[in-house]
């Protein structure tokens, strides 16, 4: 099953990554046409992020539909960045997408990505900081 083999995918993708020091599965669902997954992680940095993703399978992939990753500080009460698309942004490019960039209130247009995405792009950032 399409669904399935892709949450096998995200979880061997954060139990081999050597930036993550701790995996809790909030929730993981399966369906043959759908499936979700929401996860808190600590990483290696002390910071925090949790990850929520519902996805659909369409051609044969698993696309993403609705997401929110959010990346935190290690006291968890200052935002890093936020990628979502809840539709509370309509003037902005490529709406729903956006980036809320250190702070609630910097909003900045994005682009759709799904958690295996944003774990390799959180890792460059980490890596180049």
């Amino acid at each position: 099953m399409i669904s399935q083999n892709y949450l096998k995918e995200i979880k061997t993708k954060l139990n081999s990554n050597k930036l993550i020091t701790t995996i809790k599965i909030l929730k993981e669902r399966a369906i043959p046409d759908q499936g979700f997954f929401r996860a808190r992680l600590m990483l290696k940095n002390g910071d925090f992020l949790e990850v929520a993703e519902f996805f659909k399978v369409e051609n044969e992939q698993c696309v993403t539909i609705t997401y929110s990753y959010q990346w935190m500080d290690s006291s968890q009460t200052k935002l890093k960045k936020r990628w979502d698309n809840v539709e509370h942004f309509p003037d902005l490019p490529n709406f729903p997408h956006h980036l809320h960039d250190g702070d609630e209130f910097n909003v900045k247009p994005s682009e759709s990505r799904n958690i295996l995405q944003i774990i390799t792009l959180i890792e460059q950032e980490i890596t180049n900081s």
